[in-house]
């Protein structure tokens, strides 16, 4: 066993050179790459790092909520770590985010990458160009010229008008400058839409029908996030409806058990689920196996940050899906940058002419920069073995937590496997 000795907590907060207005937040600048960053540590010294996306300091109870659920036990032991974090989920917090770092832990201990500890094989990686923002026509022309000479051949781009046809104008003006020579998809963001700053359209079935059905007359590539999320029925009409390919499916936080029911409705055709969102790496492989079983592809989304591109590209190279469609690169010049997005990774994840080539390093394949992150981030939680059993005196009395520590010894995880 390589049982969890410490966890630690930062909040990051890479400064961005220009701001960056997500299409899927209308309205809102994002002048940073904001996410927390957890840190696992084991007793044989090996660290597993995984990464959520955060809008402020919404996680600074998490520390105290979840370690006494993880420390003491095998960080190894998957099964036993995503039921952990579901009995946190009982109490309204999804922490499943954090499973990625075990597998990190699991894979540094084998010497092995994430993704061959898992079946794949290192093998080359097609990446589209995502883009992030709503443009005016001639910034896209640009943007999408500019992503192909630097060798990308897949651009996705953002709609996100109230007017439908001014979607389809912009739409088409990507398509007259290099619907030649790139490949080209389309983002609606309806999935999960937030009205926080900015009002923002809703479509309805009949919306999204008109508008796959323009998108055809043009040959884009595939349509994603046409639909509310949970609107099961349509999105499975529309899907069966469409000329072109419907995908989604990466932000579903019941993770695997509501995207395999989507899958048997076939809500899409392509599911996109994200390991950092819907569940973690196993639930994702485990919808990817779904999705072969009833002819549906399967791609993640990768839009978080370093970290969480580094999750979801093991996850595809998982899979058994790599090369049927390209992996999402978020991309969106000059705000989201590259080495804005890697930002506290001592070696990006960057692209040769929108080809990636995975690394043969253990575990999740990215080494933390320890300097960027004394830079850019503050720990706001450390908790270790001797921390929690003062924490628990002050929180519940010194007879009580003696009794706690007796109980868990007797009746824990480890001492009925001992049994």
């Amino acid at each position: 066993m390589s049982k969890i000795s410490c966890i630690e907590l930062y909040h990051v907060r890479i400064p961005l050179d220009k701001p960056f207005y997500p299409s899927w937040i209308p309205g809102y600048p994002a002048m940073d790459n904001r996410f927390d960053l957890v840190k696992i540590t084991t007793e044989d010294g090996i660290q597993g790092y995984s990464a959520g996306p955060a809008i402020a300091s919404e996680r600074l109870g998490l520390g105290n909520l979840i370690a006494p659920y993880l420390l003491g036990h095998d960080a190894t032991n998957i099964d036993l770590m995503l039921q952990r974090l579901r009995e946190v989920s009982y109490l309204g917090v999804r922490a499943n985010w954090i499973e990625p770092a075990f597998w990190d832990i699991k894979g540094k201990l084998e010497d092995k990458p994430v993704y061959k500890l898992l079946g794949g094989h290192r093998e080359s990686v097609e990446l589209y160009a995502s883009t992030g923002e709503i443009k005016d026509k001639d910034s896209r022309v640009f943007e999408a010229r500019k992503r192909y000479e630097e060798g990308f051949k897949t651009i996705k781009i953002r709609v996100h008008e109230f007017d439908v046809e001014k979607d389809i104008s912009h739409v088409k003006a990507v398509v007259e400058a290099v619907g030649d020579k790139m490949t080209i998809g389309v983002d609606a963001n309806q999935g999960w839409r937030v009205t926080i700053i900015n009002d923002a359209p809703l479509w309805d079935l009949e919306r999204a029908k008109y508008f796959a059905d323009a998108c055809a007359d043009m040959n884009i590539a595939w349509l994603e996030e046409p639909l509310p999320m949970d609107d099961y029925e349509s999105l499975s009409q529309l899907t069966k409806y469409s000329r072109i390919p419907i995908a989604g499916g990466e932000i579903h936080t019941n993770g695997k058990s509501e995207l395999k029911f989507m899958i048997e409705k076939k809500c899409y055709d392509i599911f996109q689920p994200d390991a950092i969102m819907t569940g973690g790496i196993q639930h994702a492989l485990e919808v990817a196996d779904h999705c072969r079983k009833h002819g549906l592809k399967f791609t993640p989304h990768t839009w978080t940050n370093g970290i969480g591109f580094a999750v979801n590209l093991n996850v595809l190279l998982a899979s058994g899906f790599n090369g049927t469609k390209p992996l999402e690169y978020p991309i969106n010049p000059p705000s989201w940058t590259i080495e804005k997005r890697d930002g506290i990774l001592k070696k990006p994840f960057m692209h040769d002419k929108g080809i990636l080539h995975p690394t043969y390093a253990p575990g999740l394949g990215f080494e933390i920069d320890l300097d960027k992150l004394s830079k850019y981030g503050k720990k706001f939680f450390s908790m270790n073995k001797r921390k929690l059993m003062f924490y628990t005196i002050k929180d519940k009395g010194l007879l009580t937590a003696l009794k706690l520590n007796s109980n868990k010894k007797k009746y824990g995880v480890d001492a009925r496997k001992k049994d």
